[in-house]
C-alpha cells in the first residue's frame, strides 16, 4: 500500500467523524433556515453525542451493544477499505453487512416500535440495493476495473459516461441517508408517524455509537459521490468536493420539502428511477465499450 493511501485511510479513521458530525450540524443549520429558525450551533450533532457517553446506561437487551459496535466496525472497515484504493464490490458488500447488523440491534429488543422501524429498514435496503450493485457494473464497464484507486487514477471522470448510474445513487442517497420522503426507518421530524423507529430502544452510549456510525457512513457516501468526478488532474478533486457539498445539499432541501412516503411507493420510485436512469446508461455503455 503507498503512502498517499495509509494517510487517507488514517485519515478516514480518525477524522470521519469529525467530518460527518460536521456535515450534520450544516444540515440542522440549513434546514432550520429553510424553516425560518435560527437552529442550534455547528457543533451541536457534538454536543449531544458527548452528552449521550455522559448518560445512565439502561439495558433492554444485553446483545444490542454487540450487534451496534459490529454494525460500527464493519462500517469503518467499508470506509477504509474503500480509501485504501481496493474492490468497490467489496466495500459496497461489508456496508450491506453492517446494515445487516443494525437491523439485529433494532431486532433484538423485541418492542413494537424498534421491531417496526428494522423492518422498514429492510424494506429500504431492498429499495436501494440495486442501485448499489448497478453502480459497482458500472464503474467496471467504464473504466475496465472494480479497483477505487484506479477508477480515481482514470484520465476520464467517470461520470463522463456514467450520468444515468450518477443520477440513481444520488437518488436512492436519500433513502440510504434515511431522509423524508424515504425516512420510513426511523425520522427526526416530530410530525412523522414513526419518530424514532430502529432507535426507539437505543439510548445513553448506544444512540451515540449509531450517530457516529452514521457520520463514518455518511463521509463514505459522499466518497462515492466523489469517485464518478476524480481523475488524474489535480483539480478534479476540488471539483469533487463542490459535487459532494451540492449533492449534500440537494439532499437537505429533498429532506425538507417532502413528505413520508408508503413503502411500496419507495419501492417503486427507487427501482423506477434505477432502470431508467441506470438501466438505459447500462444498455448505451455496452453498446459504445
Amino acid at each position: 500500500m503507498s503512502m498517499t493511501k495509509i494517510v487517507l485511510v488514517i485519515a478516514y479513521i480518525l477524522f470521519a467523524p469529525i467530518l460527518g458530525g460536521l456535515l450534520d450540524g450544516i444540515d440542522r443549520k440549513i434546514s432550520a433556515r429553510m424553516q425560518r429558525r435560527v437552529g442550534p450551533p455547528l457543533l451541536q450533532p457534538f454536543y449531544d453525542v458527548i452528552k449521550l457517553f455522559s448518560k445512565q446506561v439502561i439495558i433492554v437487551s444485553r446483545s444490542q451493544i454487540f450487534f451496534l459496535l459490529s454494525y460500527m466496525v464493519l462500517m469503518v472497515v467499508t470506509g477504509v477499505l474503500f480509501f485504501a484504493g481496493t474492490d468497490i464490490l467489496m466495500c459496497f458488500f461489508v456496508m450491506s453487512t453492517g446494515a445487516t447488523f443494525l437491523y439485529f440491534a433494532a431486532m433484538v429488543t423485541s418492542t413494537p416500535y424498534s421491531t417496526m422501524g428494522a423492518n422498514r429498514e429492510l424494506l429500504q435496503m431492498l429499495a436501494y440495493e440495486p442501485a448499489v450493485l448497478l453502480t459497482c457494473v458500472g464503474f467496471y464497464l467504464a473504466e475496465g476495473t472494480f479497483d477505487v484507486g484506479e477508477i480515481a487514477s482514470s484520465e476520464v471522470s467517470a461520470i463522463t459516461f456514467l450520468p444515468g448510474f450518477f443520477i440513481a445513487f444520488v437518488f436512492i442517497l436519500t433513502i440510504k441517508m434515511r431522509k423524508s420522503p424515504f425516512d420510513l426507518s426511523t425520522s427526526h421530524h416530530m410530525h412523522q408517524e414513526l419518530v424514532k423507529g430502529l432507535t426507539t430502544e437505543m439510548g445513553a452510549r448506544n444512540l451515540a455509537i449509531f450517530q457516529v456510525t452514521e457520520w463514518y457512513e455518511n463521509v463514505f457516501l459522499m466518497g462515492v459521490i466523489g469517485l464518478y468526478v476524480i481523475n488524474s488532474t489535480w483539480w478534479s478533486a476540488l471539483v469533487a468536493v463542490g459535487v459532494v457539498f451540492v449533492t449534500y445539499f440537494i439532499e437537505i432541501l429533498i429532506d425538507n420539502t417532502s413528505a413520508r412516503v408508503k413503502w411500496d411507493t419507495m419501492i417503486r420510485l427507487s427501482w423506477g428511477v434505477t432502470g431508467l436512469c441506470a438501466g438505459v446508461n447500462l444498455i448505451i455503455l455496452m453498446i459504445i465499450k
